[in-house]
């Protein structure tokens, strides 16, 4: 399996997924491919999730992953279901233990300096910055930045594609992730590719 931070530097930008229709799981996945953006997160948040891992897999160049895991019971499903990565919005100490023992690349999410310093502690230096906005924005990834001068940071929530560039140029940050590439409902793939295309071409 690819190696988190191969995962973070593969695209700028990671696209957010909630899907909720199968049918639309494919033709989003290669739209976002075609655009320049391989690197997928599918939210568990829906009851068809794991199975649109599955499907998007199956588009050649994509890399798909699980997002909002919650639990080891999750991370395991998603392990099963042939995820090539895992992204949770926080970090607990069975979960950290179980993404050690599977092996697969993991995101886990921190707000703040002890969230770090529990991943700093089961060796992880890759973080998703999660909500960022809401938790203090730029000002407060440069603060924890600081103190954590080797850990690496993939800001998430509250971003757009007018905020991502401000996030991007922070070098503690090696992507960010959105869900403003692909908006709801049915999917508009000319405008998801060209979306894609813009958030792929952003400068770090």
């Amino acid at each position: 399996m690819k190696q988190i931070e191969t995962v973070m530097r593969t695209a700028p930008v990671i696209p957010v997924l909630v899907i909720e229709d199968l049918a639309h799981a494919k033709p989003i996945a290669e739209a976002l491919v075609a655009g320049g953006l391989k690197v997928l997160e599918v939210t568990l948040r829906t009851s068809v999730a794991f199975q649109a891992m599955e499907i998007m897999r199956q588009v050649p160049g994509a890399i798909v992953g699980a997002g909002t895991v919650l639990n080891p019971s999750q991370l395991g499903s998603a392990v099963d279901a042939g995820a090539d990565f895992i992204v949770s919005p926080g970090l607990t100490p069975a979960l950290g233990q179980a993404a050690i023992t599977a092996g697969v690349p993991f995101l886990p999410g921190v707000s703040n300096a002890a969230d770090i310093m529990l991943g700093l502690d089961f060796g992880f230096h890759h973080f998703k910055f999660f909500p960022a906005e809401t938790s203090g924005g730029i000002t407060a990834l440069k603060a924890l930045a600081a103190p954590f001068f080797d850990a690496k940071f993939c800001p998430t929530g509250g971003i757009s594609a007018a905020t991502a560039p401000d996030w991007l140029a922070l070098d503690p940050v090696l992507c960010v992730g959105g869900s403003w590439v692909v908006p709801k409902g049915a999917p508009d793939v000319a405008l998801i590719e060209a979306t894609a295309r813009a958030a792929a071409a952003l400068a770090q």
